[in-house]
């Protein structure tokens, strides 16, 4: 396939703006979750986002860009849909660990 520049930003723009939406919708999913099957959460997302701001001159703080993520404050994310962690969630955290670097 053979897309040009423009066009494959676009699709790409599109795509992440569905991710962040459905990150938004699934406030039942925690990240430690998302770390522990996909080793990034929504707090890695946000720090992607903020590190491409800076890298190109976007003055951007990182709870802004936690907010973009989030469609809120992040502590009022967390007091609304955060949960403590299971010992199960943390030692599987703890495993994956291991094996993801971001």
């Amino acid at each position: 396939m053979d897309l040009d520049a423009k066009t494959r930003t676009e699709l790409e723009a599109a795509a992440f703006r569905r991710l962040v939406d459905h990150l938004r919708q699934r406030t039942d999913v925690q990240n430690i979750d998302l770390m522990n099957l996909a080793g990034f959460c929504r707090n890695c997302l946000s720090k992607w986002y903020l590190a491409e701001a800076e890298s190109r001159g976007v003055k951007l703080s990182d709870p802004e860009a936690r907010q973009i993520i989030y469609g809120m404050p992040y502590d009022e994310w967390k007091r609304r849909y955060a949960r403590e962690a299971t010992p199960e969630q943390k030692r599987k955290f703890e495993e994956a660990s291991k094996e993801h670097k971001h």
